[in-house]
């Protein structure tokens, strides 16, 4: 059963950037959620492979990343930062490599600490290796212990928040969206999703509680931002893949139901939602992830952000310096503007955001359910469900009666072929059984059977 049945935040005039009903301390004294919006930056390597030949080089690049992008933080004067290790496959398989580029990092931060007194913490978000077995095997096998193997050994090295970006149910939602099927769309998530994550979160809670570090939490991104980017390709409509988005909330809960307490991890942009039920701090993303995907989000995301990140920069040469320091300090700028609001009161905090909102909300359906009513209506609906599976059902039709009462008014642009599946997503929610044990029966037999091993989720 969900563990949350009301909201943590049920005005939607207190869903606002830096303020989070349940903030984090860290052991640094950064204050996440409690009035102060930290930079979060996060980057990867250029083009290159990472083998034991490459390590010395790969080193190289992460000693260089963090010196410039700390050097820069500590000239501008960020109030403290925040550092994602969001590793690569190659560093997840063989954990050493993640392992000694981690400790690079801490080296860095602690070195900075002392000599500056910046406060920083490091998320830790291994790649989930495990969709790499086809049909992929979640709960036992080399991919699996090799990643729990990278969380501990970086939790005991004194990486304090631990995230990632799980797949469960990722091989039958990538079709699904495709085919604009919204029932298999709550089947990967909802059904096969939530279980993934129970599983995975219980055991990342061991391992948090063994070394002292926070389970921060999860995203959805192989799920709704892959409808994010196919709906910029056009390849499918943008208003499903905003339905698609609300239902993503349901799935990334769950590690707040089994010991995460965020910041939730940036790239979820179903984090709005999470706000709102949970009161946890969440990272965001949006104008300045363009350099890992374009999105219709680049303003109003930073509503809801407690920490502001860039997703993913390589280490490459700009005409300002190594991109990496030249996303950080493009991240403490903004960071600086939406902490001025929010020293100036209340009041001059809900203006920012207020322009944040509409300079995007009516452009594009995606940004529409991520207003911080659509956020509240939705959320309530998540809530007010009795399971996960009509958690999902009702968070899609909560999220089309949103977009259709935006488009109605005219506060909403929508092109007519968008409009025109209004009507298809509400007759394939129509058609969905009443209950989960019926449902997953009846996807059973319409998927494709052997892209899963319906065992490796309990189902």
């Amino acid at each position: 059963m969900m563990k949350y049945r009301q909201l943590a935040i049920s005005n939607s005039r207190d869903l606002l950037f830096g303020i989070a009903p349940k903030p984090l301390r860290t052991r640094r004294g950064l204050h996440i959620g409690g009035g102060v919006v930290y930079p979060e930056l996060n980057f990867t390597l250029p083009a290159m492979d990472v083998t034991a030949a490459t390590m010395p080089e790969v080193a190289r690049h992460y000693r260089d990343i963090i010196t410039g992008a700390l050097k820069r933080a500590v000239e501008l004067e960020a109030p403290g930062v925040v550092i994602e290790f969001e590793t690569v496959p190659p560093m997840t398989s063989t954990p050493a490599y993640g392992l000694e580029l981690a400790n690079i990092l801490l080296d860095a931060m602690n070195d900075t600490h002392v000599k500056h007194g910046l406060p920083s913490v490091l998320r830790m978000t291994p790649n989930d290796n495990r969709e790499f077995a086809r049909p992929p095997l979640m709960r036992h096998g080399e991919h699996w212990e090799r990643m729990q193997e990278l969380f501990e050994g970086a939790a005991k090295a004194g990486a304090e928040l631990l995230s990632i970006e799980s797949v469960g149910g990722k091989e039958l939602h990538d079709e699904a969206l495709l085919q604009c099927d919204i029932g298999q769309v709550i089947y990967a998530m909802c059904s096969l999703g939530v279980r993934d994550m129970a599983f995975l979160w219980d055991r990342l809670n061991e391992i948090a509680r063994r070394h002292g570090a926070v389970c921060a939490g999860d995203t959805a991104c192989g799920f709704g931002n892959t409808a994010m980017v196919l709906a910029e390709q056009r390849m499918i409509p943008r208003v499903f893949a905003a339905v698609v988005r609300a239902v993503s909330a349901v799935r990334s809960l769950v590690a707040y139901e089994h010991g995460a307490v965020g910041p939730g991890k940036d790239c979820g942009y179903e984090n709005p939602f999470l706000k709102a039920i949970t009161g946890y701090p969440m990272a965001m993303e949006g104008k300045t992830a363009a350099c890992a995907h374009l999105s219709p989000l680049g303003n109003i995301a930073a509503v809801y952000a407690d920490t502001w990140s860039n997703e993913s920069v390589q280490n490459i040469k700009l005409l300002g310096g190594m991109a990496p320091t030249c996303y950080m300090e493009q991240l403490i700028y903004d960071c600086r503007l939406m902490n001025r609001a929010l020293a100036e009161g209340r009041e001059s905090a809900l203006t920012l955001r207020r322009w944040l909102v509409e300079s995007d909300a009516g452009l594009d359906p995606q940004a529409w359910v991520l207003r911080p009513e659509s956020v509240i209506a939705v959320a309530q609906a998540i809530v007010d469900a009795p399971d996960y599976y009509r958690a999902g059902v009702a968070a899609a039709r909560a999220a089309l009666v949103e977009l259709k009462t935006g488009h109605a008014s005219g506060a909403l642009k929508l092109e007519a072929r968008e409009t025109a599946f209004f009507d298809r997503i509400e007759a394939q929610l129509d058609d969905l059984p009443d209950n989960e044990p019926e449902f997953i029966e009846a996807q059973k037999q319409v998927v494709d059977a052997g892209k899963y091993l319906p065992a490796e989720y309990g189902v």
